[in-house]
């Protein structure tokens, strides 16, 4: 349990901004950002991003197709069920990289819980990623990522409006089902076929310090 307080402080932090907003919308809102081949960024080439936009603060979210070398059970030690898996921790985005950030799919929305797309969540709460992780099948609808993908107000427009991304309605099956290897081929062929690219539509009411480089 101590590693997982130690890894949840970045998304207890985040939600405890969006917390707020959350409960008041309970919207699902994510769009997938799609990395152009003419982007050149080496954190964000060939990505796919799942990004949420809260009405306050700037949009922020997870790179779905970078896997890590680095296996769960060599995270999260101390869990018997995750000791004979191959599941792998994911690389969520440059933005502090030493933290977690947890998604998941339920049919329930679960405690202290950001929505994301119907039935998936970013969540912060211990008691319920310690039952998850226990579980018989521990990463059943379960996606852990390394960091975060952020952009101050603005900024994420600014770099659409560019050409750097594309923009397509995201889903869950592509998240928790497809091969990551797959993931950027299939969507950027349907993006550029469907010449889909226009801006994000956000309203920014305050500033966020956050920033998609480190």
């Amino acid at each position: 349990m101590i590693a997982l307080f130690r890894a949840l402080f970045i998304l207890t932090t985040m939600a405890a901004d969006c917390a707020a907003v959350a409960a008041a919308e309970m919207q699902a809102n994510a769009i997938f950002l799609v990395a152009d081949p003419g982007l050149q960024d080496p954190n964000f080439r060939e990505t796919v991003v799942l990004v949420t936009h809260p009405r306050e603060g700037g949009p922020w979210g997870v790179i779905i197709n970078r896997p890590l070398d680095h296996r769960l059970n060599e995270v999260f030690t101390e869990y018997e069920t995750l000791k004979n898996r191959k599941d792998v921790l994911f690389f969520g985005g440059p933005v502090a990289r030493d933290g977690l950030v947890f998604l998941v799919r339920s049919s329930k929305p679960p405690p202290r819980a950001v929505p994301v797309l119907r039935d998936v969540y970013f969540i912060s709460d211990i008691d319920w990623i310690d039952g998850l992780l226990q579980r018989p099948e521990p990463t059943r609808g379960l996606r852990v990522y390394s960091g975060y993908s952020g952009w101050a107000p603005g900024q994420l427009q600014s770099e659409i409006s560019r050409g750097g991304w594309h923009v397509l309605p995201a889903d869950a099956e592509t998240v928790f089902d497809k091969d990551p290897a797959h993931i950027w081929p299939e969507l950027i062929k349907r993006a550029t076929t469907r010449q889909t690219r226009h801006p994000l539509p956000i309203t920014h009411h305050v500033s966020w310090t956050g920033g998609a480089h480190p």
